[in-house]
């Protein structure tokens, strides 16, 4: 298609930018040759267009409006790296911000256009003179060498007003807080629109996101496999007879998710002796100890954003003390428990309570419950909770919280199907301040998470790669030392 002639943005600058005589602007205007981008469509377009018709069917004859996301200020000139809003990747695969899905109603279902910025080619000044232009940033896409690549058509962002203009009142929808520009645009045209019409555009795709297609299981195999070399790099790392920092390891894991994926999927957690007990626990400013445990909570998101959620608590020496131990075999027994009972039509919430339920009787067993299991079960109770807080998982792919939007009866309070990926995560946690626990357990914090695809007759551990028993957490700690470090590759 060809190229649509559209006003650009104001060149984006910084604060010590030099200015720009006009000889210069002169000199920088010519003798640049225009390479093209070799571009083919990605292989999982016809995912993509799948979603979108699904999506399409949910809302007939409405308009459905799913930016992008902005990019975020870290600290004056410097942005954060921008990561697109999930909903919008798994309907486009575009990763660009300030981009716009518009699915506008047809005689055959919905035409998608997405709305998207223009590169700043080298005919215009911003070419050379902003910080998006590309000799800054590199080469971009046209519009025509995205709509090849993805395989949606494309039209300038500048055009999105007048598009958002021609929506018939009453029949729009937008998924919120991604954009505020575009909030307020659809606010404008339509000033008495009603936010349920959005939200639950918000919980339809969340629930679409539910049950995992073969390539998105692919995705979060290849994540998690990544993350199990990382928790591996880890260990090789980890002295067992002197201290190091909690950033050392992080760093380490962060170094194979830039490797082998995109990023961390979330903050890495790290958290050494005390800190193991601190739920989100992110600072990472402590040390580890012999003779204490190591909590960590990392995962990599792959090269298409579904990411791993994988936790493993390890005893720095090697060896786990007899009370450690304990409270381990606790959690593990709590964790193979959910696992046990996950399978196609068993409720989310009954999982959690077979979780819970092994961890209650643990708590008993170190004689911590001030009731019986059974009273402290109940819903007028749950008083094991102060050791434990969290809920037994979530729902993964490609967000780390999916499908969080969806609507209580479908997930939380919902039966498991084939194809949904959940974490399965107990955890008990002493606090060093709690005067309810004897005093060898202050400061003491297990949590063992897991990634789990509902099968058909039960389910499949996804980072089985990785040991779960205490005896084998030891063996395995054994071994990656032995190995000794290594660097990606």
């Amino acid at each position: 298609m060809a190229e649509q002639k559209a006003a650009q943005p104001a060149a984006k600058t910084e604060t010590h930018d030099p200015g720009f005589p006009e000889a210069f602007l002169q000199f920088m205007r010519g003798g640049w040759r225009e390479d093209p981008l070799a571009v083919s469509p990605l292989p999982e377009v016809p995912n993509y267009e799948k979603r979108r018709n699904a999506l399409s069917e949910a809302f007939p004859g409405e308009t459905l409006i799913i930016p992008s996301g902005n990019e975020k200020v870290r600290a004056n000139d410097t942005d954060y790296p921008f990561r697109p809003g999930s909903d919008f990747v798994y309907l486009t695969g575009d990763r660009d911000p300030d981009s716009v899905l518009v699915l506008r109603p047809s005689g055959s279902g919905h035409d998608a256009v997405l709305y998207t910025r223009q590169r700043n080619s080298k005919d215009t000044d911003a070419f050379f003179r902003s910080r998006n232009g590309e000799l800054w940033i590199g080469r971009t896409h046209t519009l025509a060498e995205k709509t090849t690549e993805l395989g949606v058509e494309t039209a300038p962002l500048s055009e999105l007003g007048s598009a958002l203009a021609g929506s018939a009142p009453g029949r729009t929808r937008v998924l919120r807080g991604l954009d505020p520009n575009v909030d307020r645009a659809v606010l404008a045209y339509e000033p008495n629109r009603e936010q349920p019409r959005d939200r639950e555009l918000a919980w339809v795709l969340s629930e679409l996101k539910l049950i995992k297609d073969e390539w998105e299981i692919a995705q979060l195999q290849a994540a998690i496999d990544a993350t199990v070399r990382g928790f591996e790099d880890v260990a090789r790392v980890l002295p067992a007879d002197r201290g190091v920092k909690e950033r050392l390891l992080e760093g380490v894991f962060g170094l194979r998710a830039r490797h082998d994926g995109n990023d961390v999927g979330y903050g890495s957690i790290v958290g050494a002796g005390a800190h193991a007990t601190i739920l989100h626990w992110v600072k990472n400013t402590g040390v580890t100890k012999p003779g204490e445990l190591l909590l960590m909570d990392m995962g990599v998101e792959g090269d298409n954003f579904y990411t791993a959620d994988v936790t493993r608590t390890v005893p720095v020496s090697g060896q786990f003390t007899p009370l450690q131990r304990q409270v381990y075999d606790i959690v593990h027994a709590s964790q193979q428990a959910g696992m046990d009972a996950i399978k196609p039509g068993v409720l989310f919430k009954d999982i959690h309570k077979v979780c819970m339920r092994v961890l209650a009787e643990g708590l008993d067993d170190l004689g911590l419950l001030p009731v019986s299991v059974d009273e402290a079960m109940t819903e007028e109770s749950t008083v094991y909770r102060r050791w434990t807080l969290h809920g037994f998982g979530h729902m993964l792919g490609i967000d780390v919280h999916d499908c969080n939007n969806a609507r209580n009866e479908t997930y939380r309070d919902g039966p498991l199907q084939e194809g949904y990926v959940l974490t399965v995560e107990p955890g008990l946690y002493f606090q060093p301040e709690d005067e309810l626990v004897p005093a060898e357990l202050r400061g003491v914090g297990v949590r063992i998470e897991d990634d789990v695809l509902v099968t058909a007759d039960g389910c499949k551990n996804l980072s089985a790669g990785l040991p779960r028993t205490s005896a084998d957490v030891e063996a395995w700690m054994a071994s990656q030392r032995e190995a000794g470090p290594r660097l990606p590759g």
